[in-house]
């Protein structure tokens, strides 16, 4: 029979039902499965690119499956679309950025839905609005707030495959909003949980989450499950595959995760809560990441009095500036140094408060490096085996390479180093940690 699954967190049947089509073959008799599949930029690419993952989407629910489906634009139709509005306006509207960005993802949904549908599959296709997806007032980079999902789950009760525009949703005030680059996994996830999906799927160019770039390291090695946790640090620290707003997500309200390729479709990487997967004694390392995204700024002989950081951050946190790894060196004289990493987007704006708050402050002066780049070892074994950071600092060591900053968590270690280095230090470690042996 038709699931029962398909009410909001909360009402009957949601949890119930998810937990009990998990991880086992149904048959005719038992509750259907509700499968959310997101495909990304690269997988609907062009038009064969859509044929094939309509011919998938098709496949999945003839087998049985409800199934939802998020997309995102087109290969590079967002970069295009900004790019044509930055030939018509110097400071594009931001309102008119989202009513133009979210163009891109409405092609894709029309253009999917049509391919399902030729294949004898009843399809329907819905933005971001008619699905549902409400957000706050923030323009360019809105918070979902609710997901009501109504029309929905009409239209998978109706038997419909049902297509959803990522990326975008209608903010409380009644404006079409977009979620930020690389949201549509958030447009899935969050769709995933309201509906109470059974694994959410995020189809990619990439066949899973892997040990470390295979760009750099040619053995690293796909993994078949990681923790939420580990997958938070990984998207955090450099991992591309999923967006961290995305893992946030699904950690919080613990919603499967299957990384998968569009181009092979060959079983991927699980993301799951850690009480899901078989031990957490398998690995004490499971990946080395890497960033280059980011700048380090310098404040130099800041009087080391109470309050004065807090001045300083809150002046950064206000223009926007998302400052990650923080370092005090000791204090000297009643003076001290404070450095900080953040996006090399945000070192514009950084300059500005700069400019503003260190003589407010008692600062001396500031000095910027855009030629750095973060290493980090991510693994919950490391919790409880001592000696992973020795190791990864001594391995640096041997390669002669000199690490300007260290940040730590419980499954985490991170260390700012220069760019020129990165790549050497990610092979370095994952060689040392033995990462590309099964």
């Amino acid at each position: 029979m038709r699931r029962e699954a398909l009410a909001a967190p909360g009402e009957a049947g949601a949890g119930e039902n998810a937990s009990k089509c998990r991880n086992r073959p149904l048959v005719a008799s038992e509750i259907v499965a509700l499968v959310v599949q997101k495909y990304g930029g690269t997988s609907v690419g062009d038009p064969e690119r859509i044929k094939a993952v309509a011919d998938h989407i098709a496949r999945t629910r003839r087998a049985g499956d409800d199934v939802v489906v998020t997309v995102s634009a087109m290969g590079k139709s967002t970069d295009d679309l900004i790019r044509l509005a930055q030939e018509v306006s110097h400071t594009p509207n931001v309102r008119e950025m989202d009513m133009l960005l979210t163009a891109g993802e409405r092609i894709s949904m029309a253009l999917v839905s049509m391919a399902v549908n030729d294949l004898g599959v009843p399809a329907v296709s819905f933005t971001g609005s008619q699905a549902g997806i409400v957000t706050d007032t923030q323009h360019g980079r809105a918070r979902i707030v609710e997901v009501k999902g109504d029309r929905i789950r009409e239209a998978v009760a109706d038997g419909k495959v049902a297509i959803v525009a990522g990326f975008q949703g209608v903010s409380t005030a009644k404006e079409i909003v977009t979620l930020g680059r690389g949201a549509s996994d958030l447009t899935a996830l969050a769709l995933a949980h309201v509906l109470g999906a059974d694994a959410c799927e995020i189809y990619t160019d990439v066949e899973g989450v892997y040990t470390a770039d295979p760009r750099i390291v040619p053995n690293a090695r796909k993994l078949a499950r990681v923790s939420l946790d580990e997958m938070l640090e990984m998207a955090a620290t450099g991992g591309r595959v999923l967006m961290l707003r995305s893992v946030e997500f699904a950690r919080k309200y613990g919603v499967r995760i299957h990384v998968r390729s569009s181009f092979t479709w060959a079983p991927g990487t699980w993301v799951e809560e850690a009480s899901e997967m078989e031990s957490m004694e398998q690995a004490i390392i499971s990946g080395v990441t890497h960033d280059t995204s980011e700048a380090k700024v310098t404040i130099e002989q800041v009087p080391d009095q109470p309050g004065v950081a807090g001045k300083l951050f809150r002046a950064l946190a206000d223009a926007g500036c998302n400052v990650d790894m923080i370092v005090q060196n000791v204090s000297t004289e009643g003076h001290t140094d404070i450095s900080f990493t953040l996006p090399k987007d945000d070192l514009s704006s950084a300059h500005e408060v700069m400019q503003r708050v260190l003589g407010a402050v008692g600062a001396k002066q500031y000095r910027s490096d855009l030629d750095v780049g973060r290493v980090s070892l991510i693994g919950a074994g490391m919790k409880s085996h001592p000696g992973v950071a020795a190791t990864m600092f001594e391995t640096l060591a041997r390669e002669g390479i000199n690490i300007e900053m260290i940040s730590t968590s419980t499954i985490r270690i991170s260390c700012v180093v220069a760019e020129a280095d990165v790549e050497r230090a990610v092979q370095a470690l994952h060689d040392e940690f033995k990462l590309g042996q099964v």
